[in-house]
């Protein structure tokens, strides 16, 4: 009877263990996901940075409500 139960114990243990990596490799990819989409995003404001004319976004959006249509 110890046997078996020192066993199932065993089993526990070591499905216990597989399920922690599996916690761990899903959150690594997640974190692996998310700076991707942060360096995207990074690369995309770093453009529209470079193509950004002289007048500030306040001031051009100031000129579009003065427009009269």
């Amino acid at each position: 009877m110890a046997i078996v139960l020192e066993k199932r114990l065993e089993t526990l243990i070591s499905d216990v263990h597989a399920i922690q990596k599996e916690l761990i490799l899903a959150k690594t990819q997640r974190v692996k996901r998310s700076k991707r989409r942060v360096e995207a995003w990074t690369a995309l404001a770093e453009k529209v940075s470079s193509q950004w004319d002289s007048i500030s976004a306040v001031d051009e959006i100031g000129m579009q409500r003065e427009k009269t249509w």
